[in-house]
């Protein structure tokens, strides 16, 4: 029998649900996700918390409609004209029956810790982050870049210094003393800028020169509301200017319960990159079956399924300065994603066993005393996570802005499109790693950080904007040489080439990529991945009704997934097995 990769595809609490783009033609669009749709269908009693996305110009009269059955105060949410509340749950069907209401989402509980199950290994003399991500020593360190951490907090110590602080869990958004009860977002920051000059480079964070932001959106057990963190990405967008903010760090997420269409975390995080904000998303820790070990697909979470989003997977470097032992951690979640069959992640970054800055008297510190590693009177602590990964992408990502606007006369910086291509571009591709596990690669810091200081963003549409020749390899300190990926993954877009070395309308931060972007000097492969209503991976992989593993058989008997699927159970058990065949392999 041909080589075969098994495969899970994880439905993540999904209900009864098509898995349909929300917009093909000839398909009613229903207006409620997945989980709605379950607890209307089953008449549970009581209360839901919901997100309500009114018609174009509709926004009044829905929440007329709304007000009279919300049992608590209506919350705007003006920039993707939708508002959040809380109903009977019997009241749903009258609502998804009036026109003004043009879809009705589930206020699903945010989270941003998944993985607890790492063992810790000896600690070595080093970290071996930074060597392998190959960051110039001095060059950069993400002065002047702001980067907003949307987390649980982040604790009151100058190791962590915070420029701004709001509390969106329990003062409504006002700002108040840094502080983090349950330590996840401690973790975050300290790993993008801890300002501690520790020889031992174990301690060191990515970007220490950067500015922390810190809204608060996860309480003291680390779960907050899609709610919550949508008033804290349209504070983020409003002032973006007054408090600088250039990144947006989002290492939390929900299982996908929509389509990218109609979610509203999507809907703001990419109002977030049309702002110019860089917004950096955790993949999900949803990668592996915790009892059998196997691996799983369709598991990326929201906001990581939205097209424009950094969305970052984690890599296990098993503490060595070399890459050639790197892997991607068994738990970190692989594409594609639900319902829409995007692409993703985008890139892997180092993500297991990370050592950052954490408060003694947080839950987690409490919770999990044997990741703790103390140094006198500094507290540190080892976690692993997509989280993590999330935090060493945005440390990087200051560096790259730095770099931009040090190196042109404007003082300008890449927009978020160009950040997020010369990130794919630049990562290196694990050998044996498909694109749904790896994205464009893993993350290559050095490449990243050369490239964007190498271009002039000044430049105009369609000229070269590459100041100096760029070799696509990056040598890391061990003399390893790693190879640019050359490819860039997006949305529904699959490309090759040379895209980056000019200014293309498709960096504008106005442009959310699709079918239409056509690129001058590259080559979209053609007739291997085609995306669009349903999305065809070469003649293997059909996303539609059903979910059909080709034409291609294992023992003679093809793999059917769809409509006989019963996705009534709403744990993270529902998860259907099966064998996935890699065409490259025939």
């Amino acid at each position: 029998m041909r080589a075969v990769a098994t495969v899970i595809i994880v439905a993540l609490w999904a209900g009864a649900v098509p898995v349909v783009s929300a917009d093909a033609p000839g398909h009613h669009r229903d207006k409620l996700d997945a989980e709605l749709t379950r607890r209307l269908a089953n008449r549970e009693p009581g209360t839901v918390a919901v997100i309500v996305t009114a018609a174009p110009g509709r926004q009044v009269q829905a929440k007329a409609h709304v007000s009279r059955r919300a049992v608590r105060a209506m919350v705007d949410h003006e920039f993707i004209n939708a508002f959040s509340t809380e109903l009977p749950v019997a009241a749903l069907k009258a609502l998804v029956a009036d026109p003004a209401v043009d879809h009705v989402s589930f206020d699903a509980p945010v989270s941003g810790f998944g993985d607890t199950t790492v063992s810790l290994v000896p600690l070595l003399s080093e970290n071996m982050l930074l060597p392998t991500l190959a960051l110039p020593s001095g060059t950069y360190t993400g002065a002047g870049v702001g980067v907003a951490v949307l987390d649980s907090g982040i604790v009151n110590h100058p190791a962590v210094p915070v420029a701004a602080f709001y509390d969106f869990v329990s003062k409504g958004g006002a700002a108040t003393k840094p502080n983090d009860p349950f330590g996840h977002g401690s973790h975050v920051a300290g790993m993008i800028m801890d300002t501690q000059g520790w020889s031992d480079a174990r301690y060191k964070s990515v970007a220490k020169g950067a500015r922390l932001i810190g809204l608060r959106v996860l309480d003291s057990n680390g779960v907050g509301t899609s709610s919550a963190l949508l008033q804290a990405i349209q504070f983020a967008i409003q002032n973006k200017k007054t408090l600088g903010i250039d990144v947006m760090n989002l290492s939390l997420g929900h299982p996908t319960f929509e389509s990218a269409s109609t979610d509203p975390l999507v809907a703001a995080v990419e109002a977030a990159v049309r702002a110019g904000i860089v917004v950096v998303v955790s993949a999900g820790n949803f990668g592996i079956n915790p009892f059998t070990g196997q691996p799983g697909y369709a598991g990326i979470t929201s906001p990581g399924n939205a097209p424009s989003v950094i969305t970052v997977g984690a890599v296990d470097t098993k503490n060595t300065v070399t890459r050639m032992d790197d892997e991607v951690a068994p738990f970190s979640s692989r594409g594609p994603t639900w319902y829409d069959g995007f692409a993703k992640p985008d890139i892997v970054a180092p993500g297991r066993r990370v050592v950052s800055f954490m408060a003694k008297g947080s839950s987690l510190y409490k919770k999990y005393p044997s990741y703790a590693v103390d140094i006198a009177t500094r507290t540190y602590m080892m976690l692993s996570g997509t989280s993590m990964a999330t935090a060493v992408t945005s440390g990087v990502v200051a560096l790259m802005i730095e770099a931009s606007r040090a190196t042109n006369p404007a003082h300008a910086a890449l927009p978020p499109n160009a950040i997020k291509a010369i990130l794919e571009y630049t990562a290196a591709t694990m050998p044996g790693v498909d694109e749904l596990t790896q994205g464009a690669g893993a993350l290559n810091g050095a490449g990243a950080v050369a490239l964007a200081a190498a271009i002039d963003p000044t430049q105009p549409v369609g000229a070269s904007w590459l100041t100096k020749l760029m070799p696509p390899i990056t040598v890391l300190p061990n003399a390893e040489t790693l190879v640019w990926s050359h490819h860039i993954l997006w949305g529904d877009v699959f490309a090759w080439g040379d895209p980056v070395f000019q200014n293309d309308a498709a960096w504008d931060p106005a442009t959310v990529w699709g079918n239409t972007v056509v690129w001058r000097n590259s080559s979209v492969s053609g007739n291997s991945v085609v995306w669009g209503n349903s999305v065809v991976w070469g003649n293997s992989v059909v996303w539609g009704n059903a979910i059909v593993w080709g034409n291609l058989t294992i023992d003679g008997y093809a793999i059917v997934w769809g409509n006989t699927v019963d996705w009534e159970s709403i744990s993270p058990e529902a998860i259907v097995w099966g064998n996935f065949i890699d065409p490259a392999k025939y």
